[in-house]
């Protein structure tokens, strides 16, 4: 599916971090669609897909982040209309995650936990680019 005009764009991240005993990634849970997924959202007129996926990832899950590798895009729909994502692999600088309408729950887990508590396919595969990736060494 081409990323033209008439698609949504959105942008987002595989939020991460590296405790004492392993790298974690940020898996969020929406109530809206009952779904565990990787924080995203749309661009607001006149953002970057970078600058809506820092943007994003900080509103959902209460994180600043520094932007690492491109992972890619995905396409899908989304009530009928084509739908386009570019992420990056995003290293949590400081934060604290905060329920909010949007998210409702925040999970750090290792990378082959996040892998099976994700909703989506297509989350999953982002997930494995990152992985291959091996952006936190």
């Amino acid at each position: 599916m081409p990323s033209g005009s008439s698609a949504i764009q959105a942008a987002g991240g595989v939020l991460w971090r590296a405790d004492d005993d392993a790298r974690r990634c940020a898996v969020i849970h929406r109530p809206k669609y009952d779904d565990w997924t990787l924080p995203k959202g749309k661009l607001d007129p006149g953002e970057t897909h970078e600058q809506a996926a820092v943007r994003e990832v900080h509103e959902e899950t209460g994180w600043r982040a520094e932007v690492g590798v491109g992972l890619g895009e995905v396409h899908y729909f989304h009530n009928g209309r084509p739908k386009t994502v570019i992420y990056w692999a995003m290293q949590a600088v400081d934060g604290r995650f905060q329920p909010n309408d949007e998210v409702d729950e925040l999970r750090w887990m290792v990378p082959d936990l996040a892998r099976a508590l994700l909703t989506y396919d297509r989350d999953r595969e982002v997930l494995d680019r990152f992985l291959a990736a091996d952006v936190a060494g």
